[in-house]
């Protein structure tokens, strides 16, 4: 652990003077100082009082806030603005770097899967985590899964009603519940209800382990939805006001490890918080189109089709709800 994130462990207890703080982190009062003012320089305001040092009320969005009561061994690599926060861990992963949140507040290359643009402004939660988890290439779609069930548990806590379309798009409304805009907004039916959250995962590895894997996740946060493509939605939209960017994406975080380390978990929950199976669906993928009602999802990922013909299991593709006058 870095004398910085100790120091930031050791703050939330604060406050605590810097001879204690030099003798818990086992550094010099001088290494202490340079730590305390390094985070000053970031924007993270400790204070100096009588009874030591105390951390701000309001810790910003920064990498030292996000760091800050943050129950998860990430790192966090922040940026004002970067091309994408997905290829900034890669680059981190070709450095040998692991557990590392990679966040941005503006994203100026985002894409989304198949290579689809990926509106990023700031103001929204852009973040990719990068991690080497001991398991088969095979196995990597279940973090996908993990990371919208993570994404959709924050949402649900920030008070909006997110639940999943297969396999990670993060959606409100729509559905047996479709409102009046939902009919209204083609784009929105077709997905299934307004999308608010994109998740893309990249990864390197052999047949048989992962060598290191990037959960990238797009929220559209404090974002209005004039800024945002057809279809599109924002937390601050859907809540009337802003979210706590930090401790959303804390709560993202957190969850995310949470079942990551145990996969076991992930599908149990990605089916209580989908609004995929049962639906009618209709599924491009690169041999065809499968077209049917979503019954399961089975690990790492696949989504189980019954076509009324046969049952078929798709691994990758491009996922429509269809109402019912498409249904045909």
């Amino acid at each position: 652990m870095t004398t910085r994130r100790a120091l930031l462990d050791a703050l939330e207890n604060g406050p605590v003077p810097g001879p204690a703080l030099a003798a818990e982190l086992d550094v010099s009062r001088a290494a202490v100082w340079k730590a305390v003012e390094g985070l000053r320089e970031e924007g993270f305001a400790v204070a100096s009082t009588p009874e030591g040092y105390v951390a701000p009320a309001d810790p910003p969005y920064t990498a030292a806030g996000i760091e800050f009561g943050l129950d998860a061994p990430y790192a966090v690599d922040y940026h004002d603005s970067t091309p994408s926060t997905n290829e900034r861990a890669r680059e981190l992963a070709g450095d040998g770097r692991s557990d590392v949140a990679v966040v941005a507040d503006e994203q100026t290359g985002g894409r989304g899967r198949l290579g689809r643009e990926w509106v990023a402004p700031a103001g929204g939660v852009w973040v990719s985590v990068l991690t080497r988890p001991a398991v088969p290439t095979a196995h990597a779609p279940v973090f996908t899964l993990a990371a919208a069930v993570a994404t959709t548990d924050a949402c649900r806590e920030a008070g909006v009603d997110a639940h999943i379309k297969w396999p990670n798009d993060v959606l409100v409304g729509g559905g047996s519940g479709s409102s009046a805009d939902d009919l209204d907004d083609p784009a929105a039916a077709d997905r299934g209800g307004r999308k608010l959250v994109g998740i893309l995962t990249e990864m390197e590895g052999e047949a048989d382990r992962v060598s290191w894997l990037t959960v990238g996740v797009g929220v559209n946060a404090n974002l209005d939805p004039d800024a945002l493509p057809p279809g599109a939605t924002s937390l601050r939209a859907e809540r009337g006001a802003d979210v706590d960017r930090r401790r959303f994406l804390q709560r993202l975080l957190e969850r995310y490890h949470e079942l990551a380390a145990e996969p076991e978990l992930v599908l149990p929950a990605w089916r209580e918080r989908t609004s995929t199976l049962g639906s009618r669906v209709r599924v491009d993928t690169a041999t065809g189109e499968v077209r049917g009602t979503a019954v399961d999802v089975a690990f790492p990922g696949a989504l189980v089709v019954d076509t009324g013909d046969d049952t078929v299991r798709v691994h990758a593709g491009d996922c429509e709800h269809l109402r019912p006058e498409r249904d045909r």
